[in-house]
């Protein structure tokens, strides 16, 4: 089966090269040409657009930033749809808006191709190892008909129902990690300022019934110093926003989420958009004056710290 991959940032890279160790015919495309370089090195094929790429394999995975680069690279006279054959199929594994998903799969299906959302979660260093949970909306026929595909990239899939399911549920799930962020930098500092040690602070929390795959893993990088989870505040805001569209459109009250959101509205007006997004814990960092530091922490995640 061959494979095209477009979107070659933090997180799809580490896709493409779950497929490429897993044996697939790949072909990659990035408006980056130099972020290709070690698959290409590897055996992976160049594309120079995504339509040129689109004409030489039977799935197209795009990863991509927002719905209006998703909308451009499918939708352009020299995109993904002007160049897939009838009977291919579409994988989005970006975090999108159900919306986009829904309006491009319906044009993709008038040129017989079909579509699956396929958002993956549990952060950059899960799609490292190849262990990240893939997130499935679409035809069930065509799932399984992908199904190897799925597997290559992730240790867990769940098949959601159809398109537009795996978009609500992805949001959802980032929702909660960063309402979890914020509240592990909160519980941090209470321990700082209570006088704790940190690092025994964060192993206690650990093994309580306060824990959370976040704590586990970004309170780490807080604790080193780093920050550097390979998310930005503007990936972040992009998610929370559909989260609280979500709210207003299904009629749910999302008070945890709007206060988070605008934590990072905070953040990004004080970092920037391009900023890690565990540095929202460092606008608490600078409200107290107090750095939450300890030794021994990784200043990156591994599968090591795969939990």
């Amino acid at each position: 089966m061959r494979v095209g991959f477009i979107g070659l940032g933090n997180l799809g890279v580490h896709l493409a090269s779950s497929l490429q160790r897993n044996g697939f015919d790949l072909t990659v495309n990035d408006i980056r040409k130099e972020l290709a370089s070690d698959l290409i090195a590897k055996g992976a094929k160049w594309a120079d657009s995504p339509k040129a790429l689109a004409q030489n394999v039977d799935i197209v995975i795009t990863c991509l930033p927002s719905p209006a680069v998703v909308q451009k690279v499918m939708l352009s006279d020299d995109g993904v749809l002007a160049g897939l054959a009838k009977g291919g199929v579409w994988m989005e594994m970006s975090t999108n808006d159900r919306h986009v998903i829904e309006e491009i799969a319906a044009i993709a299906a008038k040129q017989g191709v079909d579509t699956l959302e396929s958002p993956v979660t549990g952060g950059v260093h899960k799609a490292a190892s190849g262990k990240i949970t893939v997130l499935i909306g679409g035809d069930k026929a065509v799932y399984e008909k992908c199904k190897k595909v799925i597997e290559a990239v992730g240790g867990k899939n769940f098949y959601m129902g159809p398109i537009g399911n795996a978009s609500i549920i992805k949001v959802i799930t980032n929702m909660l990690a960063f309402i979890h962020l914020v509240a592990a930098g909160e519980a941090m500092m209470l321990a700082k300022q209570g006088g704790l040690d940190l690092a025994t602070s964060f192993e206690a929390i650990k093994a309580s019934s306060g824990t959370s795959f976040v704590h586990e893993t970004e309170t780490q990088l807080v604790l080193s110093g780093s920050y550097n989870v390979g998310f930005t505040m503007d990936l972040a805001l992009k998610d929370l926003g559909f989260a609280t569209e979500m709210g207003r459109t299904f009629g749910v009250p999302l008070e945890l989420a709007a206060i988070t959101e605008q934590a990072f509205v905070r953040g990004k007006a004080q970092y920037g958009g391009d900023a890690w997004s565990p540095k929202v814990v460092k606008l608490l960092e600078d409200a107290v004056g107090v750095e939450l530091r300890a030794a021994g922490f990784p200043e990156l995640l591994t599968d090591d710290e795969d939990n």
